[in-house]
């Protein structure tokens, strides 16, 4: 779980990294119109509807590139905008601005997109005890900020990572010599505290993950019949997952099933970013 505290702590190194891509050894064009230090601001517009995230990534931006930089807003993550609303106002050096435009806009963009498909996802199934996850297909060098996006839209993080939890795919089954052997090398290795998932894609695979005792049962890319006739064969001796092809449309369908868990790659590897501008630069000296 990405928490706005563990965002601070990480996001330095990242947003040098990402300064360092697109500056390698000056601005140019910002060097040749702005020699000298100046004092400036610029506001930041939305321009379509949509959630925000990503408001304190995008003025630290501006913070590592000028330290007396400052972000005024009244907005704050996870609320809603509409198109032509501002969001508010970047006050720093000129030079710190025009410099650390596209690399603060790229983070609060994708962080919004992300935040905006999220929540639309996320409302079909209030109400409901199936709860919505992102998965790993996240941009390299992302995650950190693409999780905290999906938890501002309103779903969970299924693992952070490959050290987070135990999760036998096709692969490590295929490698394993079966479900049960697979289950039974990972209760073997893993500490009693971890949680065993299995995914599986067919009734039989169903069964022998549950009579090996995993903890959750992933149901990958089944349609809703095999899914009910999965849940029905689980009959709550394992958590359940859905997997695979989730599209707004068949969540209705999938909340119907009453899933523990659906987790969607789509959240962070398939949403458009929200459009979001920086205009009116003035000098203020």
């Amino acid at each position: 779980m990405i928490s706005g505290v563990t965002m601070k702590i990480l996001m330095d190194d990242y947003i040098r990294r990402a300064l360092a891509e697109d500056i390698t050894s000056e601005d140019v064009s910002t060097n040749a119109v702005m020699p000298e230090a100046r004092q400036g601001s610029v506001e930041l517009i939305c321009k379509q509807d949509g959630v925000l995230a990503g408001l304190q990534v995008f003025a630290r931006v501006f913070e590592l590139l000028d330290e007396s930089a400052r972000f005024e807003s009244e907005y704050r993550d996870g609320d809603e905008v509409k198109a032509g609303q501002r969001i508010g106002m970047v006050y720093a050096d000129v030079r710190a601005l025009l410099s650390g435009e596209r690399t603060a806009l790229n983070y609060l963009q994708r962080m919004c997109g992300i935040a905006t498909m999220t929540r639309q996802l996320a409302r079909v199934l209030e109400g409901s005890k199936t709860r919505l996850l992102d998965t790993r297909k996240t941009t390299p060098n992302m995650r950190p900020f693409e999780k905290y996006a999906v938890q501002v839209g309103g779903a969970g993080n299924h693992r952070y990572n490959l050290s987070d939890g135990v999760l036998l795919k096709d692969n490590h089954i295929d490698a394993a010599g079966g479900v049960r052997r697979a289950v039974e090398m990972a209760k073997a290795y893993a500490p009693f505290v971890r949680k065993i998932e299995v995914e599986v894609e067919n009734l039989d695979m169903v069964r022998e993950a549950v009579e090996a005792g995993a903890d959750i049962i992933m149901l990958d890319n089944m349609d809703s019949e095999a899914m009910k006739q999965a849940v029905e064969l689980i009959d709550g001796r394992a958590e359940t997952e859905c997997s695979g092809n989730v599209t707004l449309e068949r969540l209705e369908e999938i909340k119907k099933i009453g899933v523990d868990y659906v987790s969607s790659g789509a959240l962070t590897h398939s949403a458009p970013i929200m459009d979001i501008s920086m205009k009116h630069l003035r000098c203020l000296n």
